[in-house]
C-alpha cells in the first residue's frame, strides 16, 4: 500500500528537482528525503530519478508515477475543501494571503477589529513576498490587485473591490529643499527587480543622480522620507504618510482592482464568509484612499 507521506517527498524531489531543495519546503532535514524516496523505489520496485551534476532528474518510471502523483495529490485537494467546506464553526484557522504594504498600511487594523470580533478564530496573515496559493489550500483568503479579470482562474471565487491606483512620491522636506534650489542630486529610488515603471514621470522635477536601489518596499519608503529622491507608491501609502508628498505635475497610474478570492467549498464555511464580507465593506469605505482622491495634489 502506497504511504501518502512518500508521494508529498516525492513530489517535492520532483518539482524541486533537488534534494537540499525539497527538504527546504518540506522543513525536513536532507537525509529524511533520501531515506524517504529510497523507501519510495523500494516499495513500487522502481528507480525513480537519476542523479546529475545539474541535480535529480526523473526517470521513464518516475514519469509515470508523477502523473499518478499528481492525480492523488488533486484528490486530496478535493477531499480536504468539500470537508472543510462544511466546517460552519466560526472557532478554527482562517489564513489570509495578500502583500506586506496592502497588510501593514491599509488593512492590519480592520483584521485587528475582526479578531476582536471573533476571539476564537486564529488568524494567520501570509504577507511575504510570494503569495500563498488558494488551490493547494496554502491559504484561505487572498486579497489581490488585478488588473485583468480575465486572468482570475476559473476555480477562484471573488467580491471585487474598489480600484488601487498609484502616484511618484517625495518627500516633504525635500520638495521645499527643491524649490528653494538645493543642489544634492535628484534620484529615482527603485526595487531593484521592479525598476522603474514605464508610466512614471519626473514632472516637474529632473532626475539628476543615479538609481538608489532597495530590495522591499519597507526600505523603499524609509528612503524617500529621507529624502534620497522620489519613488512610486499606492496612494494608499504615500497620500497617508505626512512625510511625504506627490510630486508636482506627475499622473497617477491604475494598477488595478482589488478582490477578495476563495477557492472551492473553503468559501462555504462561516468563518470565511464572515471575513470576506467584513474585509469588503471595509474596502469600500477606503474607496477614495485607494483612487488617490483624498488630498489635492502641491
Amino acid at each position: 500500500m502506497i504511504d501518502w507521506d512518500d508521494v508529498r517527498y516525492f513530489l517535492a524531489v520532483a518539482r524541486e528537482g533537488s534534494v537540499r531543495a525539497a527538504a527546504e519546503r518540506l522543513g525536513v532535514n536532507h537525509a529524511t528525503v533520501l531515506r524517504r524516496i529510497a523507501q519510495f523505489e523500494e516499495r513500487l520496485g522502481v528507480q525513480m530519478f537519476e542523479k546529475r551534476p545539474s541535480g535529480y532528474r526523473l526517470t521513464a518510471a518516475g514519469e509515470e508515477v508523477l502523473e499518478f502523483a499528481e492525480q492523488m495529490k488533486a484528490s486530496s485537494h478535493l477531499l480536504e475543501t468539500r470537508v472543510f467546506g462544511r466546517d460552519q464553526s466560526v472557532r478554527g484557522l482562517l489564513r489570509v494571503t495578500l502583500t506586506a504594504p496592502l497588510a501593514t498600511h491599509l488593512l492590519m487594523p480592520d483584521f485587528a477589529d475582526f479578531a476582536r470580533l471573533h476571539p476564537d478564530i486564529e488568524m494567520e496573515i501570509l504577507s511575504s513576498g510570494e503569495l500563498a496559493n488558494l488551490t493547494n489550500r496554502d491559504a484561505d483568503v487572498a486579497i489581490r490587485v488585478v488588473y485583468d479579470r480575465k486572468t482570475l482562474p476559473l476555480n477562484l471565487h471573488g467580491l471585487k473591490g474598489p480600484e488601487l491606483f498609484g502616484g511618484v512620491y517625495m518627500s516633504r522636506d525635500r520638495l521645499a529643499a527643491w524649490r528653494a534650489g538645493a543642489s544634492d542630486p535628484m534620484r529615482w529610488i527603485v526595487i531593484s527587480l521592479h525598476g522603474i515603471p514605464d508610466w512614471a514621470s519626473a514632472g516637474e522635477i529632473r532626475i539628476t543622480g543615479v538609481p538608489f536601489r532597495v530590495t522591499d518596499a519597507a526600505a523603499e519608503i524609509a528612503a524617500v522620507r529621507q529624502g534620497l529622491g522620489m519613488t512610486t507608491l499606492p496612494c494608499f501609502v504615500g497620500d497617508a504618510d505626512p512625510l511625504l508628498v506627490r510630486v508636482p505635475g506627475t499622473d497617477l497610474h491604475l494598477y488595478g482592482t482589488l478582490w477578495l478570492l476563495t477557492q472551492g467549498e473553503t468559501r462555504k464555511t462561516k468563518r470565511v464568509r464572515l471575513f470576506t464580507e467584513f474585509v469588503s465593506r471595509r474596502l469600500a469605505a477606503y474607496a477614495s484612499l485607494l483612487a488617490g482622491l483624498s488630498i489635492s495634489t502641491p
